[in-house]
């Protein structure tokens, strides 16, 4: 794939990391999130991956082993499903919308050539054919009011609008917070020819529509507690930790490979470890950076006169940004014992970040929360 045409636009600068080949901003980052949050401007996400799957036997195949209910999934209709591994870690996040003759699979650029892979061993004798098609369509993204759009899209683009600030049949949220800041998550990304990335760059260089960068995103992304295959996902993760029964997960669904661990945790109510969000000290003007450990001060037994308080790593951070209203802000994944109301600190650069922890998937998940039972084999009601 070629250099996106967006880095051509004004004040272009290039990101880094996961989202290296697109902008992280075009240089103010907290304006851009503001023009974002009205609607007003297009990110360029055209290093995303896109993987399709064609043929009869698609929305049942995909089904049968995906967390999410895709067999009825209607033209048009968004979804977000994960596939695990036997012992149901996550091992690829995707973002679905079917056009009625084709499922159209968005995952993160690195994990499309695996994914597209693993699908086309999984085929047997099924009447469906894989392909990696992210050379010849690209994304971009928008938090758009209603089904508008910040600019006139290409013929044959195709919408998908994210689940999350949704409370889906079937799906279930950790966080008690009456007030999710997953409510107002407005996110839709379209997929468009990449011939037409120059065109869609030409507008907004006209001034139809104003450009954020990826920077712009995931600041917002953070403050709606929203994971992201790319940085929240490890060997390890369970959907549980990350609160993802919320969008990606149908709990009524069986028969799915991983499934026997969503239900185990389910049922028992102890995600290992948990996600948190934290408001980071600014103060020295450190942003920390995904692998950051979080620690917490043991404060019993007390220290010895002269000995400083014991430290213990309970996490690390794995998203970070500034954000226009709320400042430094983070997520992390911390241990499930880690008290709610203790104050943490985020090693950074050699220095202290002192932290704060909300609270996403509570400690207590499952005990002090009305998560749906799932019924045991063979018993009747």
């Amino acid at each position: 794939m070629t250099g996106s045409p967006f880095l051509a636009l004004p004040g272009a600068v290039p990101a880094e990391g996961v989202d290296e080949g697109v902008a992280g901003h075009y240089g103010n980052p907290m304006v851009e999130q503001r023009r974002l949050e009205q609607g007003r401007a297009v990110v360029d996400l055209s290093h995303r991956g896109v993987v399709t799957v064609t043929g009869p036997d698609r929305l049942s195949w995909l089904n049968s082993m995906a967390s999410q209910r895709l067999d009825h999934l209607r033209p048009g209709e968004s979804a977000e499903a994960l596939f695990l591994d036997a012992a149901g870690h996550v091992e690829h996040a995707v973002h679905v919308v079917d056009d009625g003759e084709r499922t159209w699979l968005v995952a993160e650029r690195d994990d499309a050539p695996a994914l597209a892979s693993w699908l086309d061993r999984m085929r047997f004798m099924l009447r469906v054919e894989v392909a990696d098609v992210s050379a010849e369509v690209a994304v971009v993204g928008a938090m758009p009011e209603g089904d508008g759009f910040p600019l006139d899209l290409p013929d044959g683009a195709l919408r998908w609008t994210d689940p999350w600030r949704l409370e889906l049949p079937g799906g279930h949220r950790y966080s008690v917070d009456p007030a999710h800041p997953g409510a107002f998550w407005r996110y839709v990304e379209v997929i468009v020819p990449r011939a037409s990335l120059a065109g869609l760059a030409a507008a907004v260089r006209s001034g139809t529509a104003e450009p954020a960068g990826v920077l712009a995103l995931e600041a917002l992304r953070v403050a709606a507690w929203r994971p992201r295959f790319a940085t929240e996902v490890d060997e390890k993760t369970l959907p549980h930790e990350l609160d993802w029964l919320r969008s990606a997960v149908d709990l009524h669904k069986g028969c799915y490979r991983g499934q026997e661990t969503v239900a185990k945790v389910v049922n028992l109510g102890r995600p290992p470890r948990r996600l948190v969000m934290l408001h980071l000290d600014g103060s020295d003007t450190v942003l920390p950076k995904a692998g950051d450990e979080v620690v917490g001060v043991k404060v019993r037994p007390e220290p010895a006169p002269g000995e400083e308080p014991e430290r213990r790593v309970v996490g690390h951070i794995t998203s970070a940004a500034m954000h226009h209203e709320l400042g430094p802000i983070a997520l992390a994944v911390v241990k499930r014992a880690v008290p709610p109301q203790l104050e943490l600190i985020v090693e950074s650069h050699g220095i202290d970040v002192a932290a704060a922890q909300v609270e996403i998937v509570p400690a207590g998940a499952g005990a002090a929360v009305d998560v749906p039972r799932l019924p045991r084999l063979g018993v009747r009601p």
